[in-house]
């Protein structure tokens, strides 16, 4: 390191310091100084019990019978079959964890990207298998207002964690925003909305990753996309699960 990067790095970390003392950072659920997500409260996140989860589609209580599985629940989001080979998710969807990804993305407070990476981390089963990491990428819109594109963020921090690449395979969607939408809603507002770009190749095995799973729609149509560009299997992994 030559005298100009020591001079840079220091001044960012003045820079760091000034900013903490003028805004201290604060967790996102109790407003608690000094975590972005504090011990306490990331120790009572609702988490998602594996035990008596989906082994297929990661559904929280469908260990015994799935109410996504089933050919009731793939007529609900528009599939005669899941595209993926897996689903798991972190914690389920509830006040505090849509506190979280709330405060990730639409207050901005990016260090959360990292956190949930972590948790989502912790979930993954061991027997997984997967080449890349990918994410299902925002609106063009969605990105330019938040400065950011949250899934990505989540992504890149977790292929780091597990030391494979992260790659942006998936073309930003041209849809409206999915949250308020009704199943069906979000069936019509996804039709043809995914593809993926030439960097998939044949035999490429990806771990999808996403912020929330509410009915699934998003994450079918993504996976789908990803095996007519060439992948062989493609998991999917969020944070939370509806």
């Amino acid at each position: 390191m030559d005298w100009k990067d020591g001079v840079i790095e220091i001044t960012q970390l003045v820079a760091e310091a000034a900013a903490e003392t003028l805004w201290p950072t604060r967790c996102a659920l109790c407003d608690t100084p000094g975590k972005v997500l504090c011990e306490k409260c990331e120790r009572e996140l609702p988490y998602l019990d594996w035990w008596k989860a989906c082994r297929r589609c990661g559904s929280p209580f469908g260990y015994v019978q799935c109410d996504l599985c089933c050919a009731e629940g793939l007529s609900r989001i528009g599939v005669d079959e899941l595209p993926f080979a897996a689903c798991a998710s972190a914690t389920l969807f509830a006040a505090e964890t849509g506190q979280v990804v709330r405060v990730f993305k639409d207050q901005g407070e990016q260090r959360l990207g990292e956190v949930m990476a972590e948790l989502m981390m912790r979930c993954l089963p061991p027997d997984w298998a997967f080449d890349s990491v990918t994410f299902v990428p925002a609106t063009l819109s969605a990105s330019r207002q938040r400065g950011f594109d949250h899934a990505q963020l989540i992504a890149a921090a977790l292929a780091r964690k597990v030391g494979v690449p992260c790659q942006s395979v998936l073309m930003r969607p041209k849809t409206r925003d999915q949250r308020g939408l009704s199943a069906k809603e979000r069936i019509q507002n996804l039709a043809g909305s995914f593809a993926a770009c030439e960097l998939v190749n044949g035999g490429r095995r990806f771990l999808l990753i996403d912020d929330v799973m509410t009915t699934g729609a998003t994450l079918c149509a993504a996976s789908k996309a990803l095996g007519v560009a060439g992948a062989s299997e493609v998991r999917c992994l969020t944070f939370a699960r509806a």
